[in-house]
C-alpha cells in the first residue's frame, strides 16, 4: 500500500518585534521568532538606546543590521527579502507606537506578505511608574531639535489642548536631543507665549533598572544633567494620589 506524503511548505514571514525599553525586555515569543529569521534588522532612528547594539546581540544571539529611516520607510529591500526568507525588524518599545511601522504593515499586506507583530513594553506604560494615572494622559507631543530657521511650537498647542481637559502631556524628545536642550527650548517657547508652568516631571530611562524620576519647576532643572533616553511630562490637574506619588521625586 502506498502512502502519499504531503509536505507543507513553510510560508515566509516578516516579523516586526518590539524589544521594549531595556535590553532584556524582548519576549520569549520574540526570541523564538528570531531563531527562524535569516536576517535581523534594527530600526535605529526613533529612539536613543540605553545599551549598545553589541549587548542586544548577546541577548538575542543574532547579528543585527542597523536600518535607518530611509531603509524602513521605503522598505523595498525589506519587503522583497520577506518574500524569500523569514526576516525580522526590531523596534524599540512597542512596534506599533510609530506610524512608520503601521504603514509598513499595510504595505506588506498589500503585497500578500505574511506579517506578525510581537508586542513589548512601551514608554506609554513605563511612565506609570511615576504614579501618574495613565488614562489621564492626553495627546502625545514631540519636541524636535531647534535650529536658527526651524523652531516649531506645535508641542505648545498640544500642551494647551490637554490642559483644557485636565490631561497630562507626554513629550517625547527627538533622537539625539539632550534633556537640557529640550528644557531650554520648552522654557523659550513658554516665555514667548507669556505662559508659566507648574512643576514638571522628567522621566529618565523609564522602563529600565536605571530609571529615575525628577519632579520640580523647570528652572530647577536647567543646570541638572540627565541621561538619555528620557521624556518630559507636563502634569495637568492632579488626583490626590498622584500628588502623593510625585512628592517622592521632588
Amino acid at each position: 500500500m502506498q502512502f502519499l506524503i504531503l509536505y507543507c511548505k513553510h510560508v515566509k514571514m516578516l516579523y516586526i518585534i518590539g524589544i521594549g525599553l531595556d535590553k532584556k525586555d524582548i519576549s520569549l515569543r520574540g526570541i523564538e521568532a528570531l531563531k527562524r529569521c535569516k536576517k535581523v534588522y534594527l530600526e535605529n532612528y526613533t529612539s536613543d538606546f540605553p545599551y549598545s547594539i553589541r549587548e542586544l546581540e548577546k541577548v538575542i544571539r543574532k547579528r543585527i543590521i542597523q536600518a535607518d529611516r530611509e531603509f524602513v520607510e521605503i522598505a523595498r529591500l525589506l519587503l522583497a527579502e520577506s518574500k524569500k526568507s523569514d526576516i525580522a525588524l526590531l523596534v524599540s518599545g512597542d512596534p506599533l507606537s510609530a506610524t512608520t511601522h503601521i504603514d509598513l504593515l499595510l504595505r506588506a499586506e498589500k503585497q500578500e506578505i505574511r506579517i506578525e507583530i510581537i508586542h513589548s513594553s512601551s514608554i506609554f506604560t513605563a511612565v506609570g511608574d511615576s504614579g501618574l494615572q495613565l488614562y489621564k494622559l492626553g495627546k502625545t507631543a514631540s519636541l524636535p531639535k531647534f535650529y536658527p530657521n526651524f523652531r516649531p511650537e506645535s508641542f505648545y498647542d498640544v500642551i494647551k489642548a490637554n490642559q483644557k481637559i485636565d490631561a497630562h502631556t507626554l513629550i517625547l524628545l527627538d533622537i539625539g536631543l539632550s534633556v537640557n536642550d529640550a528644557l531650554f527650548q520648552l522654557k523659550e517657547v513658554m516665555e514667548r507665549k507669556d505662559e508659566k508652568l507648574d512643576k514638571i516631571l522628567v522621566c529618565e530611562r523609564a522602563g529600565t533598572k536605571k530609571n529615575r524620576f525628577y519632579y520640580d519647576y523647570l528652572d530647577k532643572f536647567i543646570k541638572k544633567k540627565f541621561k538619555l533616553p528620557s521624556c518630559i511630562i507636563i502634569p495637568s490637574k492632579l488626583h490626590f494620589m498622584e500628588e502623593v506619588s510625585l512628592k517622592r521625586f521632588s
